[in-house]
């Protein structure tokens, strides 16, 4: 289940709510009480090791690119 970055604007205090995401947009109030919150955008990376045949080769040694131009 997703975790969701808010800010309360009335105390400042960041927390972390845990909902299913059909539920990313509902309205929720911080810790303190306080209705004013607002969502935070958060990066994530998603990455995985396994390869596969959409993964692209990395380039592999040195130079001014990472070896990728034969420099």
């Amino acid at each position: 289940m997703p975790r969701y970055e808010y800010r309360c604007r009335a105390c400042g205090d960041t927390f972390e709510v845990q909902r299913p995401m059909r539920d990313a947009n509902v309205k929720t109030a911080c810790p303190a009480g306080h209705d004013d919150t607002v969502k935070l955008l958060s990066t994530i990376a998603v990455g995985g090791g396994g390869g596969g045949a959409a993964a692209q080769p990395r380039p592999s040694g040195g130079g001014c690119c990472g070896g990728a131009c034969g420099c």
